[in-house]
């Protein structure tokens, strides 16, 4: 069954959902994403994933600064679809907006809801030791992630997984996901349940500094929540190294110390070995290059 959409959303992750709703034969009326910004070297205007990608498929795209204006809700309106996608769009969708598509607007969120409602849940969900995470595709409302649920999909948190990692799974079931769920004849959706609710906050910079008091398990997952952006970090030398990959690993002594020549750092509790660095101005690489241009002898303390 092929609907007429407006797909909402700005980064990576969402355009593998555009990407997979295209693919599937529906209409695409019209891209919503956040205004151009600046980035690179010389800090021209670079458009969003979701709008480079909607433009060379020749679909429209508006990028308004917000959605609260009666103008740009009337404008939102006349597009007259059967119902929105919207997957990190970015903005809050007030409730003319919502009321907008004959169907409702959905939404793919990257949990398990009601868990990690809010901006950053994929790193939470692995700084704090969670077994599992997956896709919620909701109905929205008004309040922050708190819609009927339509399809869930799981995902396993192994010790290896970094943020990076679940992304790119994360953002393959939720488009997959939302193809299903617009392919049923009627879409039938749960109220989430009342208890488990959790909050993702969004990453700060200043949480990013690596405290090796902390259990190893809890400085392991703390540095792959972070990897690779904004990144886990700690000093070395007097060096920023920032550490974007690493494994929990046998041996004991002061936190922070490096009891071993494959740096191996002490935590609080056992201990874990840096596989893959990256230090200010230098590319990432794993740790045997990385020690050939930046010896770490056994004693070396990164604070």
């Amino acid at each position: 069954m092929s609907m007429r959409l407006v797909f909402m959303g700005t980064p990576d992750f969402a355009a593998e959902t555009l990407k997979s709703l295209i693919g599937a034969g529906h209409e695409i009326a019209c891209v919503y994403s956040q205004p151009p910004r600046p980035a690179g070297r010389g800090m021209a205007e670079r458009p969003s994933p979701v709008h480079a990608f909607a433009a060379s498929q020749g679909i429209e795209v508006q990028t308004p600064v917000s959605l609260k204006s009666p103008e740009e809700q009337a404008q939102f309106a006349a597009v007259n679809v059967d119902a929105a996608v919207v997957v990190a769009y970015g903005l809050i969708l007030p409730k003319p907006v919502l009321a907008a598509p004959r169907m409702g607007c959905f939404n793919v969120h990257a949990s398990l809801l009601p868990r990690w409602r809010g901006a950053a849940p994929i790193q939470r969900a692995i700084m704090a030791g969670d077994a599992e995470t997956g896709v919620t595709i909701m109905r929205m409302e008004e309040g922050l992630d708190t819609g009927p649920m339509c399809r869930v999909g799981r995902i396993a948190i192994t010790p290896a997984t970094t943020a990076q990692s679940l992304h790119d799974e994360l953002a393959l079931l939720g488009a997959r996901l939302m193809v299903d769920v617009l392919a049923q004849e009627k879409i039938a959706c749960v109220p989430q349940p009342a208890v488990g609710v959790t909050y993702a906050r969004k990453i700060e910079k200043a949480e990013a500094r690596i405290d090796f008091t902390r259990s190893a398990q809890e400085v392991r997952n703390h540095i792959h929540g972070l990897s690779p952006f904004p990144g886990a970090w700690c000093e070395v030398n007097g060096a920023r190294l920032k550490v974007l990959l690493c494994e929990v690993a046998d041996g004991t002594g002061a936190p922070g110390a490096f009891i071993g020549d494959d740096l191996t750092a002490a935590c609080g509790s056992g201990a874990i070995r840096l596989l893959r660095l990256q230090r200010e101005g230098k590319g990432a690489m794993d740790a045997a290059e990385f020690l050939r241009g930046f010896p770490v002898p056994r004693g070396t303390v990164a604070r």
